[in-house]
């Protein structure tokens, strides 16, 4: 399971131009899953989220987690995180959860989510989004189980 996480000071995420989910301060999370995932990554995952230190603390320093700075997380699903893209000019989607797969453990992370004392908001997984964001930094980090 893949998450490629955006510091953000805003992020949201439209639908036939209706937003779904939006955030202030926190993390985008684009969630790619693959074939071989399981509950279990997805926890890992979820946890690693909640848990990573990338906001800065009052020296500057990248020592705070969402959780410490009572941000928001917005999960949004992404296929085209697990593409193959090392030969040729086509990526290939071999890696992939079936959709059935990745439906069950996106939503079972944005459950586990929501389940938590951080506030989510969620895009819609298979539908066509619109991801809207200002990158605080930029900083972004590739996170996967």
């Amino acid at each position: 399971m893949i998450a490629l996480i955006q510091r953000v000071s805003k992020a949201q995420v439209t639908v036939n131009n209706k937003t779904v989910g939006a955030i202030n301060q926190g993390i985008l999370a684009l969630i790619g899953v693959e074939r071989d995932d399981t509950e279990e990554k997805a926890d890992k995952l979820l946890k690693k989220i909640l848990n990573y230190r990338m906001f800065s603390d009052n020296d500057q320093r990248m020592n705070l987690s969402v959780q410490d700075i009572a941000g928001e997380l917005l999960l949004v699903s992404q296929f085209t995180l697990v593409a193959e893209t090392q030969k040729g000019n086509r990526p290939g989607f071999s890696r992939g959860a079936t959709p059935e797969l990745g439906a069950q453990l996106f939503d079972y992370l944005c459950q586990h989510a929501q389940a938590t004392t951080v506030p989510v908001q969620t895009g819609i997984f298979a539908a066509d989004m619109q991801v809207e964001l200002i990158n605080d930094g930029p900083v972004t980090f590739w996170l996967q189980t």
